[in-house]
């Protein structure tokens, strides 16, 4: 037999043994599809049925890169994702032809000046300048790789002039003092990766000017990696700073508080994606996230509901005074509104005793969470935009405003969004989704489940492995000093020499027939309901 026959030969056997391989294969399927208990599709379309496991499978991929618009994704729209990646790895935010904005619907605006401040009259800190990295696009090309270059920049960190930092914790001994705006909210060691921790502390301190809230999983060594500001948050499960018993040990709190970097301590009562303690899955807790958390590993953790320690006004507020006096810094407490009298109790004590946080932190329902449950996520507690004009409006009307700083989150993550929150009563602004995306999330939506393909929310070594910190860490930095420049190029539209200016008056509310009301007569009619509240209060207590 030659050569050629031969190969005839060997080519006749590989056919009839894949052909016969993918008959059987069938063959087997069909069987097992017909009898198998779980999948309906299945008993009557046996392999078919498949075919829509796969297209199911794929297909919030398919939705979010080919079928959604510019505008559609949920959380975060194609347009939200793309600003804060070219903020953060090429220092842009210059948009061409026109805005993507809906302009018929209903919605906030910043009200611009006939006059505009001047570049030069702008109270900008001239002197403290950021270095970082960042790309410059030369080519990109359809089918192949873009062209970029990797290059230093020195740039002003666009801080508050001396004169306008914001001080937090005014007569205590170390007082919290700020001269950026803006912060990083509460994200654990545990929900993300040390990678993205780590990456996102040495990149906040590049920024300067800034704020980490190390989130209830405690205070790990990533998030002193950098050198940033601490804001050591305390959720329920009291981990990082608990003794065997589960309460709260005070000389672990107090040496965690002599740690220089640790700036303040926040109360966390709830948060806008789940009013309730806090939950991370069994596979997160590795050893290290363990100790750091002070609890065994590999054991799925869920916070109580509330503090075991306290369970009203009078008593969270003692509870504040001894964390105060234990560790000499800021107290704040994070909470979400749920209604116009949500902080009526807490002014009202607050005026009578003169007893109270430093701070409060104010989460919107729309703000991000590591692992929530559906429920609570979409329908429990006001958004930011409704939640923070009750709290503004009460702490007013009782007396008590100038002594808290409010902090404000919930998607609050460009220029404009930071401006109207401010404009609304918040002190400061702070970030979580914002950053994540800056160090390289994509939007999976798989949080909870530690298989982040880009190892940003896992504790996977070797998904961490995907983000590489010396690169990750500059565009961290990109993005806040992008923001913050953004801050004050829209301060300076409104006629604000500074974005500490905004007030009511700048921010104007265009309904959904064309008819604006201004922001101070939407106070003014919340300030109203609020008094009705506190009559109804009064007359059942």
């Amino acid at each position: 037999m030659d050569l050629a026959h031969l190969f005839i030969v060997i080519g006749f056997i590989t056919s009839i043994f894949v052909i016969g391989t993918i008959i059987f294969l069938f063959a087997y399927l069909l069987l097992f599809d017909r009898n198998q208990k779980m999948h309906s599709i299945l008993r009557n379309y046996p392999v078919l049925g498949r075919v829509r496991y796969f297209l199911e499978k794929i297909g919030p991929e398919m939705r979010q890169y080919w079928f959604n618009s510019d505008t559609e994704g949920r959380p975060y729209t194609r347009d939200d994702y793309e600003h804060i990646v070219r903020s953060a790895k090429y220092k842009r935010a210059a948009i061409g032809f026109g805005s993507k904005r809906d302009f018929e619907e209903e919605g906030y605006y910043v009200r611009n000046d006939l006059f505009p401040k001047l570049t030069e009259e702008l109270k900008v800190d001239t002197e403290t300048l950021a270095l970082t990295q960042k790309y410059l696009l030369i080519k990109d090309p359809l089918f192949t790789q873009r062209v970029e270059k990797w290059e230093e920049d020195k740039s002003s960190a666009y801080l508050l002039h001396d004169n306008d930092a914001v001080v937090i914790g005014a007569g205590l001994k170390h007082p919290f003092i700020l001269k950026g705006l803006i912060g990083m909210s509460a994200m654990s060691y545990g929900a993300l990766g040390k990678h993205a921790i780590t990456a996102l502390s040495k990149g906040l301190s590049m920024a300067k000017g800034t704020w980490m809230n190390t989130g209830e999983g405690g205070l790990s060594p990533y998030h002193l990696e950098g050198g940033v500001d601490l804001m050591v948050q305390i959720g329920p499960g009291l981990f990082g700073i608990r003794n065997p018993d589960g309460d709260v040990d005070w000389e672990e709190l107090k040496r965690k508080s002599e740690i220089p970097q640790v700036k303040a301590f926040e109360i966390k009562l709830g948060q806008g994606a789940k009013v309730r303690g806090g939950h991370i899955d069994a596979e997160k807790v590795n050893p290290e996230v363990a100790a750091i958390r002070k609890v065994k590993p590999y054991t799925s953790l869920d916070s109580p509901n509330r503090f075991r320690q306290f369970h009203d006004v009078p008593t969270m507020c003692d509870f504040i005074e001894k964390i105060r006096e234990t560790t000499g810094k800021p107290v704040g407490i994070k909470i979400v509104i749920g209604g116009n009298d949500s902080v009526l109790e807490l002014a009202s004590y607050m005026r009578k005793t003169g007893k109270g946080p430093d701070f409060i932190s104010i989460d919107g329902g729309e703000g991000g969470t590591g692992a929530s449950y559906q429920e609570l996520a979409d329908s429990v507690g006001l958004p930011v935009k409704s939640g923070l004009p009750i709290l503004v409006s009460t702490l007013q009307k009782y007396g008590v405003r100038d002594r808290v700083k409010i902090i404000a989150s919930g998607k609050l993550f460009t220029p404009d969004r930071v401006a109207i929150a401010l404009a609304m009563g918040a002190d400061l602004v702070q970030i979580a989704r914002g950053f994540m995306i800056s160090v390289g999330c994509i939007q999976t939506l798989k949080c909870q489940s530690n298989i982040c393909p880009v190892g940003v929310a896992t504790t996977d070594p070797l998904l961490q492995k995907a983000l590489v910190i010396e690169e990750k860490k500059h565009r961290a930095a990109n993005y806040l000093i992008t923001l913050r420049k953004g801050l004050f190029r829209i301060s300076a539209a409104a006629g604000l020499d500074s974005p500490v200016h905004f007030s009511p008056k700048h921010v104007m509310f265009k309904d959904d027939k064309g008819v604006v009301h201004s922001l101070e007569n939407i106070m003014n009619e919340i300030e109203q309901q609020i008094k009705i509240r506190e009559e109804q209060h009064s007359t059942l207590f």
